[in-house]
């Protein structure tokens, strides 16, 4: 069994969360979350329109542009997310490492079932 990576950047902000700082109340005006969650929904709904045209264009030039695009907009919708659970507006319930472990080891026997070799 592979040792499952415990220092990586996205382990340590999972590990180093914050809580989010909003009012108890909130009122219809829109605040800094409402603003990044709304970029992170079209950010989500941009990259789903672009994988799609992706695989349906012939022409490689348009393709190669707009997969360009397409990658730009994955890296807009990281920092938006990164942005979002660094203030702690974006939660993630953190696992224990002996379940991701058992996870883990079920996916891994997984392999064995591809079509191809690994």
């Amino acid at each position: 069994m592979q040792q499952l990576p415990t220092n990586t950047k996205e382990h340590i902000m999972m590990t180093q969360q914050k809580p989010g700082l909003l009012p108890k109340v909130k009122g219809p005006e829109m605040n800094d979350r409402d603003r990044l969650n709304d970029v992170l929904a079209t950010e989500k709904y941009l990259t789903h329109g672009y994988n799609i045209s992706c695989y349906e264009m012939s022409h490689r030039e348009l393709h190669d542009t707009v997969l360009r695009i397409l990658n730009e907009t994955h890296e807009a919708h990281r920092v938006c997310f990164e942005q979002m659970f660094n203030n702690g507006w974006y939660k993630l319930p953190q696992e224990e490492l002996s379940e991701v472990a058992l996870a883990y080891q079920q996916f891994q026997n997984y392999q064995g079932q591809f079509p191809y070799p690994q």
